[in-house]
């Protein structure tokens, strides 16, 4: 151990070290204040010591601790203090320092004593504006959070007001829009139709809740439930046919949008398919006695008139795209298949919405969406000749002898106008009738008058001579689930297209009755 490190480990009491792992502790007596003073140092009293010397005089200074300056590290220590003195005798005897680099150091340290009350004020005010500048940055974060927060709550509230008087979103594809709420309320007026602009409009009109109403007319791709029963029953020319029955909540909807709106808009005469008081028998009437009778179908009649097409409609009217898009999804339907994933089942979408068959408000809309092409097809047979109507999805065109030669051109502006409207012609249903055949339209016989196909007449003739002594179950022999209420029916109806031919019918069912009695 050389002379400086037993001097230091004497003074200080443990080795020297120019690193701690943490702040050096305050004294445990804190020196007192000084007072104001001025330097008069002499070079002579810095004069180096021997090591004895200085051993010999640090063993008369007592421990380290015990001198009020030990451990501080913030200032330089008196001259006048004896302990501080004999370390710099020591280093100038070592050769550390000159005389003259100690006068030079504690005048510094003179120096450093004026200033440190303004340091230390200057400090304690950093400390408070950095406390100030953390609680204002705490104060502004929990404004923030609680500004937040409100505006959550509100925008939560706003949502659910809006959810609950409001409809901006009825499914994907289908909503386009339901932001749009004018209405030409002078067109609506005029057409002595109710003026509706917003679906909450529609909601209010149709007596429902606007949830209600959205949960009626909402689009899914993939549905837990449906608004339908779905059931096919048999085409006379083979085949299935699908229908679609409402459930009930929808279907009353279903019929105000009938009532209250479709039913007042007037259709062009061609049109004969469910329009009041028009029918089958007045739709054949229109060909009785003709040289030549045409008859086309359409294919895929009310599914190919589609959402789209639908709303175009209610917005001709005058309605706005909201209200109109509310009122189409209520009268549509995408055909859908049933699917099971993940436990659950799901009706998912195979096509585009569309008309359902067996919405009432279905043949009313074909009617109004097929305007165009009733008006244009009325032009071309009115020019070349023929007389034109329409029965949903039968086309009807009939002429006299002058006309035939016409008939080919006629069917070719027949398939063009149709695919122009957004309609195909079924070629397989396609018939061209002369005079020398049974000219039937809508299944009834128009060569002379309108008449039920003998065959349908014959048969319901023999059933009710037969019934007479065997009974009208008997007679049943293809299993009809309602044989009596379609005995009626056909009676009704053959009086209805032909009243002379259906009266003895009518008489023979009615001799029935009377002998089964009440």
């Amino acid at each position: 151990m050389g002379f400086f490190d037993w001097l230091i480990e004497l003074l200080v009491g443990g080795p020297s070290t120019d690193r701690f792992s943490s702040p050096q502790p305050p004294p445990r007596r804190p020196p007192g204040a000084r007072q104001s003073r001025r330097l008069d140092l002499d070079i002579e009293q810095f004069t180096p010591l021997s090591d004895s010397e200085v051993k010999k005089q640090a063993r008369t200074l007592g421990r380290a601790w015990s001198n009020p300056w030990f451990g501080r590290r913030d200032l330089i220590p008196p001259p006048e203090d004896p302990r501080t003195l004999l370390i710099d005798r020591a280093m100038v005897g070592h050769g550390l320092l000159t005389p003259e680099e100690l006068v030079r150091i504690h005048e510094i340290g003179l120096e450093m004593d004026k200033v440190r009350p303004d340091l230390a004020m200057a400090k304690v005010e950093a400390q408070a504006a950095v406390a100030r500048t953390v609680e204002e940055r705490r104060a502004r974060k929990l404004a923030r959070q609680q500004e937040s927060a409100r505006l959550k709550k509100l925008g939560a509230e706003a949502v659910a007001q809006r959810r609950a008087t409001d409809i901006v979103y009825l499914g994907p594809g289908v909503s386009r829009g339901l932001a749009d709420r004018r209405s030409n309320v002078e067109k609506l007026a005029a057409a002595s139709l109710p003026v509706l602009a917003s679906p909450a409009d529609v909601a209010q009109a149709l007596g429902l809740a606007v949830p209600r109403l959205r949960w009626l007319a909402f689009h899914s791709d993939a549905a837990s439930r449906l608004h339908y029963v779905r059931f096919t029953v048999p085409k006379k020319s083979g085949g299935t046919r699908e229908l679609s029955s409402p459930h009930r909540a929808l279907a009353a909807a279903q019929r105000w949008v009938l009532t209250s709106v479709l039913d007042k808009v007037p259709t062009l005469p061609a049109a004969h398919g469910f329009v009041k008081g028009r029918s089958t028998v007045t739709n054949a009437s229109v060909h009785v006695n003709r040289a030549v009778v045409v008859n086309l179908d359409l294919v895929d009649f009310f599914p190919s008139i589609t959402f789209p097409r639908v709303r175009g409609v209610f917005q001709r009217l005058g309605y706005s795209p909201a209200a109109a898009t509310v009122l189409a999804l209520l009268a549509t339907e995408a055909p859908r298949r049933t699917v099971a994933y993940a436990g659950k089942t799901f009706h998912v979408a195979t096509g585009p919405r569309a008309l359902p068959q067996g919405a009432c408000t279905s043949p009313a809309l074909s009617n109004l969406v097929a305007r165009g092409l009733d008006a244009r097809l009325s032009g071309i047979a009115a020019k070349l000749g023929f007389a034109y109507t329409r029965y949903a999805d039968d086309l009807t065109f009939s002429g006299p002898d002058e006309v035939q030669n016409l008939v080919g051109y006629l069917m070719a502006r027949v398939r063009h106008i149709a695919g122009d409207e957004g309609f195909a012609v079924n070629e397989a249903k396609t018939r061209v009738q002369r005079r020398n055949t049974a000219q039937q339209v809508t299944g009834i016989v128009v060569n002379q008058r309108p008449n039920v196909p003998r065959t349908e007449v014959r048969r319901l003739r023999a059933i009710l001579h037969r019934a007479a002594t065997e009974g009208l179950a008997a007679q049943n022999r293809q299993n009809h689930p309602r044989f009596a209420e379609w005995v009626q029916g056909m009676v009704a109806y053959i009086s209805m297209v032909n009243p002379a031919q259906g009266k003895p019918l009518a008489e023979a069912l009615a001799r029935l009755d009377a002998k089964k009695g009440p």
